[in-house]
């Protein structure tokens, strides 16, 4: 809702929540709010409060943090749900050091503890609500420019921002195709997809789950849509998962109750070079067990993160991803061409399939062909897109 000011700089349609389960408390706080010229409604419950905020846009919102059913932390979350921008003030009668650090986490625009300084406070609330319009002017200009949607920046917006990604999640699937013979699919890589504005592409979305503490339910809500369109081929054609190195780990994995497992001898799990698996304790012994049920393995992006020889030694996979940055125009550099040859001369000796992700141009595909690579990914066959896409030479 816009936001008008009179000529004397007050608010005259600005509305303000206020959320305590003490009346007395809303009442004073009411009253203050009411003196400065803004409007404002109260509620006794966080119950309450999502109620109103699902009826009303508001400028500012104030609440307590110890009442009962939703605290303050919980409502601060589900605010983020409805609005990104609304400044939150908290007030709390029982500070403690760690619900400070978590009002300020979590994005809470300022913290008072009762009771509290009434010159102060309405120096903070006045400030909050010409900050708030600021903020909702900002993402509107961007959505108007047409330069996006920003992330938020606070753990509570960052959370509404993964849920909804969460929901909106789904899977496109990019072909894989033989080099040689028919060119038909020799599998498809599922790769992550959500139209949530606000993580606008996966590194958003995994960056977000990373800072919640959340790649695991992400992990296993990617190998669960991954599998699920494969459940009704009955072809041989391979499906190919991207894992964080840390779902390696994750017991979910290789569940036997799972989608994944059920088709296990149709998926290759590939495995990003480009981070350590140092931290990872009995990586050796986890791969035995996922082989144990089927799944092949993959050390993706070749050549553009750590060590290749340590990855390769760990690993042991069954197939290479040579990283699109040594493919892109290797038609006309030498250099890339005889590091592609030398990795895929040296794969083939440990009967090791390579493919050649990254391809866009017919020059392209055509050096890599005759640099030996097995398999090969890219635009210039199809793009990614719902299951699935008919590839094309």
């Amino acid at each position: 809702m816009e936001r008008e000011t009179s000529a004397s700089g007050q608010w005259t349609t600005s509305w303000v929540l206020v959320v305590d389960d003490e009346e007395g408390v809303r009442r004073i706080v009411s009253r203050i709010l009411k003196k400065m010229g803004l409007l404002v409604e109260e509620a006794q419950s966080g119950r309450e409060a999502t109620a109103a905020m699902a009826q009303r846009d508001f400028a500012l919102i104030i609440s307590d943090i110890s009442m009962p059913e939703m605290d303050g932390m919980a409502l601060l979350r589900e605010v983020r749900k409805h609005d990104q921008d609304v400044p939150v003030i908290l007030i709390t009668g029982r500070p403690t050091f760690e619900s400070a650090i978590s009002a300020v986490e979590y994005g809470a625009f300022h913290y008072f503890v009762k009771p509290f300084n009434n010159d102060e406070f309405r120096t903070v609330v006045s400030r909050a609500v010409h900050l708030g319009r600021i903020a909702r002017a900002k993402r509107n200009a961007l959505e108007l420019l047409g330069t996006g949607h920003s992330a938020p920046g606070d753990l509570a917006g960052l959370s509404a921002s993964f849920e909804s990604a969460m929901d909106k999640m789904w899977m496109a699937f990019q072909p894989i195709i033989h080099a040689n013979g028919d060119h038909d699919s020799y599998g498809f890589e599922a790769l992550l997809r959500s139209d949530e504005p606000s993580l606008p592409h996966p590194g958003a979305i995994l960056d977000a789950a990373e800072r919640l503490g959340r790649l695991p339910e992400l992990g296993r809500l990617v190998r669960q849509r991954s599998a699920q369109p494969y459940l009704e081929r009955t072809d041989d054609v391979n499906l190919f998962v991207n894992l964080h190195p840390d779902d390696l780990m994750d017991p979910e994995l290789d569940n036997p109750e799972s989608d994944l497992v059920a088709i296990s001898n149709r998926v290759i799990l590939e495995i990003t070079e480009r981070a350590s698996l140092a931290n990872l304790e009995d990586v050796r012994a986890r791969l035995v067990d996922l082989r144990s049920v089927g799944f092949r393995i993959a050390v993706d992006d070749l050549g553009a993160g750590y060590a290749g020889l340590t990855s390769l030694a760990t690993l042991q996979p069954e197939i290479v991803k040579i990283d699109m940055s040594l493919i892109r125009g290797v038609d006309s550099d030498t250099t890339r061409q005889r590091l592609v040859a030398s990795i895929t001369h040296a794969c083939k000796d440990m009967n090791i399939l390579v493919v050649a992700e990254g391809i866009e141009t017919p020059e392209e595909r055509d050096a890599i062909v005759g640099l030996g690579c097995d398999l090969l990914q890219g635009f210039r066959f199809a793009r990614p897109d719902r299951p699935f896409p008919t590839p094309v030479w």
